[in-house]
């Protein structure tokens, strides 16, 4: 029996997590869980599962989750909160395996504290390895605990990569379904609206990973994870467009065989490959060939979305310049989303922060905790000055 502990419970990866746990009673068990403030959906998470430890964001919200329970006659449940709390769900004892599936940098340093512990980890949060992976990846390789990746791509990637040894390959490729601003020329970026870009042709997804879809910023972020999940170096990494998003991504070895994964696209897949590896179990999760009749695939526009290169710089330099990318994106995003920057305005912010951040190694979550919100506020600065050119100008 597998004791899991879940880092974003009422997420849609913790929520998948849940339904795998409920669809292999013999095999898994909820421990701990962790949530943001979605008070309602915790409560009946503990109701069903009965974990030893919750923790929720605030104080307040604990104190009421704690009175809702004692109402509903549920004992033995430890009601924690905040970041503190975060982290005592993912190094509690009971725990076997941790999936960190919280969104953004409030992952780190729960998932980091987990690693220390000796816990496996199923990774979905991208923001660790992006903001962290050099410190996350280097205490794994101490602790001798693997990271099995949840997120679609780099899952596909593991996969093909039992297909021989790390030094047989000769470059992993990671599919992209393009977003919707494959077929539009260059010229029309700077007419692009918030509603155009939220509206991507395939996935439904959150607002700022959609905003990432369109400027292939998600797949820079990929391209980032593959490298320290893989331990290999940019140049390894490829990217290419596939709109069918039916390869989840591909490795071709030193012989010239590529391997390609294909399977349903259902998080529930790759969430019971990372939970029963390295054993594989019977699951009703089927993928019909027929849906093979056509594959696409072309190289991505470098000049067109500016993200996915300025992830490629990042990564080569490392460090600083990885966790800036990140926190200008997220800044840079949100500005975009209530109209304070225009679409090409997020490449431009991002571009600007990279430049002024120096290439430092942090050597623990502080200090980059420390460097994300540096460049958080200079990201601020920069979409400031922009904002007040553009006001200027327009007087």
């Amino acid at each position: 029996m597998k004791r899991i502990a879940i880092l974003g419970s009422t997420g849609s990866i913790g929520q998948s997590t849940l339904k795998i746990v409920e669809s292999y009673p013999d095999r898994f068990a909820v421990a701990t869980l962790a949530a943001g403030n979605n008070a309602d959906l915790v409560f009946e998470q503990v109701v069903r599962w009965r974990p030893r430890l919750v923790s929720i964001a605030s104080e307040e919200s604990a104190a009421q989750l704690r009175a809702r329970l004692e109402r509903a006659g549920v004992e033995g449940v430890e009601v924690t909160h905040g970041a503190a709390g975060t982290v005592k769900v993912a190094t509690h004892p009971d725990v076997d395996f941790v999936v960190s599936a919280i969104v953004g940098v409030a992952g780190l340093e729960a998932t980091y504290e987990a690693v220390k512990a000796g816990k496996t980890i199923g990774l979905a949060n991208k923001e660790c390895l992006v903001a962290a992976g050099e410190l996350i990846t280097a205490e794994s390789r101490r602790q001798g605990k693997p990271l099995l990746p949840i997120d679609s791509e780099h899952n596909a990637i593991h996969q093909c990569m039992r297909g021989g040894r790390l030094h047989e390959v000769e470059r992993v490729w990671l599919t992209a379904s393009g977003g919707p601003f494959l077929h539009t020329p260059k010229s029309q970026f700077g007419s692009i609206t918030v509603e155009q870009a939220l509206n991507h042709p395939t996935w439904k997804m959150g607002r700022r990973i959609t905003i990432d879809s369109a400027t292939l910023m998600n797949k820079g972020f990929e391209v980032i994870e593959a490298c320290r999940l893989f331990n290999l170096p940019p140049e390894q990494v490829k990217v290419v467009v596939h709109p069918q998003s039916t390869v989840h991504s591909m490795v071709e070895f030193v012989d010239g065989s590529l391997l390609a994964q294909i399977s349903v696209t259902d998080m529930r897949l790759p969430i019971l490959y990372a939970l029963t590896y390295p054993d594989r179990v019977e699951s009703d999760l089927r993928f019909s060939v027929n849906g093979l009749r056509q594959l696409d695939f072309c190289p991505p526009d470098m000049d067109k979305f500016q993200c996915l290169q300025l992830a490629y710089e990042a990564v080569a330099e490392g460090g600083a310049k990885t966790v800036a990318l990140n926190a200008a994106d997220e800044v840079a995003v949100a500005a975009f989303l209530e109209g304070s920057i225009p679409f090409l305005g997020i490449a431009s912010t991002i571009q600007a922060v990279l430049k002024e951040t120096p290439a430092l190694h942090a050597e623990s979550i502080e200090q980059v905790l420390s460097q994300d919100a540096e460049a958080r506020a200079l990201a601020s600065d920069v979409i400031r000055t922009h904002v007040t050119k553009r006001s200027v100008t327009n007087t």
